[in-house]
């Protein structure tokens, strides 16, 4: 039985509009991706049929003789597409394979002890999860969605805001009664801080002064790769942390970490959002499920300073 490619369909229709509009910038312009994006997905399209179909030159593209064919088969292939569904939209159920992609602390905290529920209202949907704290790119990843976290930078990408979370220098109890509690910003240089290594982690901690924002450089005998491995070797003792409170609330309340320098707390919110390629009304079923399921969990199950 031959493999069936999920995103062929996607390919086809983007390779249909640089023909139809005659450029990469134009037929990008259409489907709402920068010229790059389609650019790399055509080859991605040639590396797969092994074949080029289009010759490029800086002002015109011409179809080979396997493009042409390729071509005509896709408009053909794209109109029974879109007469399939508007034939089953009104009756579709959400099925088929969701990629979903989020940070190891996400994940384990907040995505997989709710897709139990997501599965039971949707059994002919399945999950993908891939946890990892690299920033992946969904067009190579072949994802369907990912979780970020923080500012996002510009892109090609769809957001929809999940919720807010905000932070706090936690400690285990033992590290604290060995080692003491801060009682001010300044005596954190007498403590193990432990950061974190991954790309977008900050260096430095920010504390606020009598109104004043500050940053505390990061110092510390460990730094770890992900939010999850920080948070074990805080529960260890090892040093202070500052997390997000989505990740360690359940902690803080079960006394098993501690809040330190809470009135130097600047107690800002950072938004989690979840991340698509594609336009928001013109998602799949089973895509469309999933985002909506996040959103309405998240809303009301995040933890509490979450908003």
């Amino acid at each position: 039985m031959p493999r069936i490619d999920i995103n062929r369909s996607g390919e086809m229709e983007a390779f249909v509009q640089v023909i139809d509009r005659g450029s990469f910038s134009a037929g990008a312009a259409v489907l709402g991706l920068t010229p790059s994006a389609i650019s790399k997905l055509v080859a991605r399209l040639e590396a797969r049929l092994a074949t080029r179909l289009l010759h490029r030159s800086t002002r015109k593209l011409q179809l080979t003789p396997e493009g042409q064919l390729f071509y005509d088969r896709s408009v053909r292939v794209l109109a029974d597409l879109d007469e399939a569904e508007r034939c089953a939209a009104a009756g579709a159920l959400p099925r088929g394979r969701v990629s979903i992609n989020a940070s190891v602390s996400f994940g384990q905290h907040l995505l997989l002890p709710r897709l139990p529920r997501f599965l039971e209202r949707h059994p002919q949907v399945t999950l993908d999860v891939v946890l990892t704290d690299r920033v992946v790119d969904l067009m190579d990843e072949r994802a369907d969605i990912a979780i970020r976290w923080g500012a996002l930078a510009a892109s090609d990408l769809v957001a929809r805001k999940l919720f807010d979370t905000g932070q706090a220098i936690v400690a285990a109890p033992a590290y604290l009664a060995r080692f003491g509690t801060p009682r001010t910003p300044q005596e954190l240089s007498a403590h193990n801080l432990l950061g974190s290594s991954y790309r977008r982690a900050a260096a430095d901690w920010p504390l606020e002064v009598d109104g004043e924002r500050i940053e505390v450089p990061v110092i510390g005998s460990m730094r770890a790769g992900d939010g999850e491995t920080l948070r074990r070797l805080l529960l260890e003792g090892i040093g202070l942390g500052r997390m997000s409170l989505y990740h360690v609330q359940p902690d803080i309340d079960a006394g098993r970490l501690v809040p330190v320098l809470e009135e130097f707390n600047p107690r800002d919110k950072t938004p989690v959002h979840a991340v698509y390629l594609g336009k928001p009304g013109r998602l799949p079923a089973r895509v469309r499920a999933v985002l909506d399921f996040l959103a309405a969990e998240l809303a009301t199950g995040a933890p509490p300073e979450a908003s």
